[in-house]
């Protein structure tokens, strides 16, 4: 499995920050190619299923998530969220860390990825471009440009 971390430090206050991170649909907006159907009714918590479904035409799968720990920031304490995948092309667990810290938020994700048709010599390449993919995508949510 693929493991991959992205650390990014925002202005935003922490519920705000948390508030983007964790808007699934957004996440769609920002991923080329990609979009977010969120298959339990709001608002999101420990228990919420989505699906990413990525691909162009026919040429597509999906990469069902589903929030098994939920813990929005509060005064003095980070928030965490964790999601498990449960696909049949892709599996592994993202974590998402949103805490303040010296007046500005720190927001943490980590991922472990396993592409089930990639051999596991191409590990490192999927750990580097989930990093870049991610990398980008945080930022694109944290600047607000998945709404």
């Amino acid at each position: 499995m693929s493991v991959f971390r992205v650390a990014r430090r925002t202005a935003l206050p922490a519920d705000e920050a948390w508030r983007r991170i964790t808007d699934w649909p957004a996440h769609g907006r920002t991923v080329p190619l990609t979009r977010i159907l969120v298959e339990t009714p709001g608002p999101s918590g420990t228990g919420t299923v989505f699906v990413a479904r990525t691909g162009l035409g026919r040429v597509r799968f999906d990469d069902p998530m589903e929030v098994v720990r939920w813990e929005p920031p509060t005064a003095g304490h980070p928030g965490r969220c964790r999601l498990e995948k449960r696909g049949r092309v892709i599996t592994g667990w993202a974590e998402i860390e949103v805490a303040e810290s010296g007046g500005r938020t720190l927001v943490r994700w980590a991922e472990e990825l396993r592409v089930s048709f990639l051999p596991r010599f191409l590990d490192g390449v999927t750990a580097r471009t989930g990093r870049v993919v991610f990398g980008r995508v945080v930022d694109a949510l944290l600047r607000g440009q998945g709404r």
